[in-house]
């Protein structure tokens, strides 16, 4: 916070005239005393109380501009603990300030979320360990000035009491949330009762700034980290490394690479570490009208041996057993973060799965092959690099898009090398080679 110093002077506005006329203007009267001193040690015994005047302003306003300071600063949580059996449990979260908070209830499947003004989670992970009625417990942003609780259940569950109290040493706040088992009858109520419309605290989010100007012919790509904010992704075997880091980090790499070539305009979907629902996403491609929309992910598996880049398309039926395993997972992000999933209904479905099968499709399958292409006897790829499966971020019907898992943290050589800035490097820049090439095809083709 800055400090506009002019506000603390104007309290003492004799003084300061009275120092600014000295040896000229209007004249103050001195002493005979002081008129034998010299001018150095007059000014310094006329300055003196002046500064007594600052330093006593100063002791009042730093205490407010210091809380002013600490309003702004997302809130810390410090410590938590999670306590019951499969009746009843109790959650238990400790905040350096009194944390604002709302609840409501999302189903299929039964989540309790828990809205939270920006929040930093200082916590051990061992310290919200689900259990009791509690199968998954889930905490991070969610853009800007939001975080969230996500409580998965094993069943319908009612919040029975929520309220903050202070610390008994008066240094912080406890969020104390307890919840009951109630049978289905009942949480429907709960659902029908609620007010919450599922936007609440992702308002700034929801309708991203209008897009900047597309510049003449330019080539605009979109590049998107996957995952974000509280949904954390996989996490390294080794190292536990988030996944949303480890996209990030190479989305960035890829858009500075891709800008620095006559053209081109990358942006990123998102900058920092914050959650973007899927839609969201594909909406930020369309509204820059962008020609290619590629998604970053580097996924684990259960077979630990198993590493590679893979390149994947849309398509209504997957490729394999791999591709579907992880694009159900992948298109799990929304519910992760608790966002209730409004289902299409099947005519509609078809109709975008129709139009991306067309033009869109041929382009992002004529993408694909340019990446694997560009990656072949460079990086390591899984066997068939080339997957499709219907990941729901890659929906947008006119704008060909791709999903590139990079490998996978599941494998500490994949892991090793994800973790590797020269490696990223290496792959952004096969990668950029991968678009020009696809770029000149398409402007041949009309696309």
């Amino acid at each position: 916070m800055r400090v506009h110093w002019w506000t603390v002077t104007v309290a003492v506005p004799e003084a300061l005239r009275r120092i600014s006329n000295d040896d000229g203007g209007a004249r103050v009267k001195r002493s005979a005393t002081e008129r034998h001193l010299p001018h150095s040690k007059r000014l310094s015994r006329r300055v003196a109380p002046v500064f007594a005047v600052l330093f006593a302003a100063m002791s009042i306003l730093l205490p407010a501009v210091a809380g002013a300071a600490d309003d702004a600063a997302p809130l810390l949580a410090y410590g938590a603990r999670v306590a019951g059996d499969d009746a009843r449990t109790r959650i238990v979260i400790e905040f350096d300030r009194n944390p604002e908070f709302s609840i409501h209830y999302v189903a299929n499947p039964v989540r309790v979320i828990v809205d939270l003004p920006e929040t930093s989670f200082g916590l051990k992970p061992e310290s919200l360990e689900p259990r009791g009625l509690f199968d998954a417990i889930r905490y991070g942003g969610m853009g800007a000035g939001a975080s969230r609780l996500v409580l998965s259940a094993r069943g319908p569950t009612e919040v029975t009491h929520a309220e903050v109290k202070p610390e008994e040493d008066g240094k912080g706040f406890r969020l104390i949330i307890d919840a009951e088992k109630i049978d289905k009858a009942r949480f429907d109520k709960l659902l029908g009762d609620q007010q919450w419309t599922g936007t609440a605290r992702t308002a700034k989010t929801d309708r991203p700034a209008p897009a900047p100007a597309k510049a003449p012919g330019a080539f605009v790509v979109a590049v998107d980290a996957g995952h974000g904010g509280i949904d954390t992704g996989a996490i390294g075997s080794v190292t536990k490394t988030e996944e949303k880091h480890v996209t990030l980090a190479f989305a960035r790499d890829l858009v500075a690479t891709l800008n620095r070539e006559p053209g081109i305009e990358a942006f990123l979907t998102r900058a920092g570490d914050e959650f973007l629902s899927l839609p969201q996403r594909v909406q930020m491609a369309r509204q820059r009208s962008a020609n290619l929309f590629i998604s970053v992910h580097a996924d684990t598996l259960r077979q630990k041996d198993i590493r590679g880049a893979t390149v994947y398309t849309i398509s209504d039926k997957a490729s394999d057993h791999l591709a579907a395993d992880l694009a159900a997972r992948e298109n799990l992000s929304d519910e992760i973060a608790g966002i209730p999933l409004e289902s299409e209904p099947a005519e509609v479905a078809d109709i975008l799965i129709d139009l991306t099968r067309r033009e869109t499709q041929a382009f992002s399958v004529n993408l694909a092959r340019s990446v694997v292409s560009s990656f072949e006897g460079q990086i390591k790829l899984i066997n068939n690099p080339h997957r499709h499966a219907g990941f729901r971020v890659l929906q947008a019907p006119d704008v060909p898009s791709i999903l590139l898992e990079l490998g996978f943290l599941s494998n500490k050589e994949d892991e090793k090398q994800l973790l590797d800035p020269a490696w990223r490097k290496k792959v952004s820049e096969l990668l950029a080679v991968a678009v020009g090439r696809y770029r000149q095809t398409a402007v041949a083709n009309g696309g």
